[in-house]
């Protein structure tokens, strides 16, 4: 009898990884956005959803993907057990707690409250008061907003089922509302898009994302796979490498560089991409790539020239444009079709094991630099104990080329190993911000909910309810 309630027991363990084995496959549940999901032309990718199929290849299963617009669709999903497990940049709370189970914390995550340049930054609670805050209805914000509420009655919000991030940013640049709660992720990874809207202090403690799973289903063998899953990503350092993908290359943009590169892209960028989108067609290059490159080099200016002598909207050496036989390095098209040719070429060098997206950021990196250096780093990485053919490893290791005792022992010398991190970090940025205008365009927003909004002569009524 014993034996037989304990087989039923582990039975009943094991029902949701039970599923997912016999199935073959794996439901995750997600929101759209930079730092959960969303396509781009080489299909799906995200945070969130990269770590989703990291997972799924560790248990040997397909992944399979539901997008919501809500956290309270994504709650209910989850309750009805539509998914086994929703990985959508969620905060742990007291509250969720009590109603889902969840995976081991894999980040750690600020609250800021934002407000737009042109407004006085309000320092402290006291400032907020009265005022119109919209925050993600569901969202561990509207808890932290409770327990300020507690100390300041006065407080007051709205909290809308028909928004997303991207939305909650529309709303405070189009002076909407006056305020807005995000968590520190999300901010690092949108601020390039919305270069008016600031911190004005953090609210509430820090919190930890995690994976959520179904409270109504007995998780117990899934969350030792999650354990395991999280431990063996943690310590081969892949956890690590998807943060430096997706959000290190944007941590240390410089806004004012930020600004000056969306007011090309509206003056300047028209003149040239119809040209890009046909170089880069030619040598199979997404045509961003090249025009961020061709930005870096020489903010699009055509007739650009440095000290060194190098010239034009890539910036060429005589050598290199012989080398690829640009006649006139002040014509534009020649410039981008030498700049694009020497890219590939470069790119083609970088060992085959590499794989994307380390492997543009590499052949980026050897543009600037030159592929010796790179190599030396490299080779400086792996006799520290790093991956060397990781991005995120190397470029810890390429200013250690300015120090003579790191230098001395490499085949190419000194280099300025600083200025290949900066020149990368700053391309993959104005690619970011290409791309994801181009899929905030083809976005389809969460459905309207009218019934939360109100004529304008009762807003004011409504925020000081």
């Amino acid at each position: 009898m014993i034996a037989v309630i304990s087989l039923l027991l582990l039975a009943c363990e094991q029902q949701q990884l039970g599923d997912i084995k016999e199935l073959g496959s794996i439901t995750v549940i997600t929101r759209n956005g930079p730092t959960t999901y969303y396509e781009n032309k080489d299909g799906a990718t995200g945070f969130e959803y990269e770590l989703a199929k990291l997972f799924a290849d560790h248990l040997g299963v397909e992944l399979n993907i539901i997008v919501v617009h809500t956290l309270d669709e994504l709650f209910s999903a989850l309750d009805n057990n539509q998914a086994h497990l929703a990985a959508a940049g969620l905060t742990i709370t007291p509250e969720r707690e009590q109603r889902f189970d969840f995976s081991p914390a894999y980040m750690e995550v600020k609250q800021y409250l934002l407000y737009h340049a042109a407004k006085d930054r309000p320092k402290t609670p006291e400032d907020i008061l009265n005022s119109r805050i919209t925050v993600m209805a569901g969202s561990s914000h509207i808890e932290i907003l409770k327990q300020l509420q507690m100390d300041y009655p006065t407080l007051h919000w709205r909290g809308a089922t028909d928004v997303e991030t991207i939305d909650l940013l529309d709303l405070l640049m189009e002076d909407d509302i006056d305020y807005t709660v995000i968590d520190s992720n999300d901010y690092i990874a949108n601020r390039g898009f919305y270069l008016k809207l600031k911190i004005a202090f953090e609210i509430g403690d820090a919190g930890e994302l995690a994976w959520a799973l179904p409270g109504n289903r007995d998780n117990q063998a899934l969350l030792q796979q999650l354990s395991a899953f999280f431990q063996q990503i943690e310590k081969d350092g892949s956890l690590r490498q998807l943060e430096e993908r997706f959000y290190s290359h944007s941590q240390q943009i410089n806004q004012i560089g930020s600004r000056t590169f969306t007011k090309a892209v509206e003056s300047k960028l028209p003149i040239y991409q119809a040209m890009m989108q046909q170089v880069a067609s030619e040598y199979n290059m997404d045509w961003r790539l090249l025009a961020s490159i061709s930005y870096q080099e020489s903010h699009w200016k055509p007739k650009a020239r440095s000290p060194t002598g190098v010239r034009g909207m890539m910036m060429l050496t005589l050598p290199t444009a012989k080398e690829m036989g640009v006649k006139d390095r002040l014509q534009t098209e020649q410039s981008l079709r030498g700049g694009a040719r020497y890219f590939k070429k470069i790119k083609q060098r970088v060992p085959e094991r590499i794989t994307e997206p380390d492997r543009t950021w590499f052949a980026l990196a050897a543009y600037n630099v030159g592929m010796g250096h790179v190599e030396d780093a490299r080779i400086i990485t792996e006799q520290q104990g790093g991956d060397p053919d990781k991005w995120a490893d190397v470029k810890a290791r390429l200013p250690l080329l300015r120090k003579h005792r790191w230098y001395r022992h490499t085949k190419h010398g000194y280099a300025r190993g600083n200025e290949p991190v900066t020149y990368v970090q700053n391309i993959r940025h104005f690619y970011n911000l290409l791309t994801w205008t181009d899929v905030t365009k083809n976005r389809k927003p969460p459905p309207k909910k009218m019934d939360q909004y109100f004529p304008e002569a009762l807003k004011d009524d409504f925020y000081s309810l």
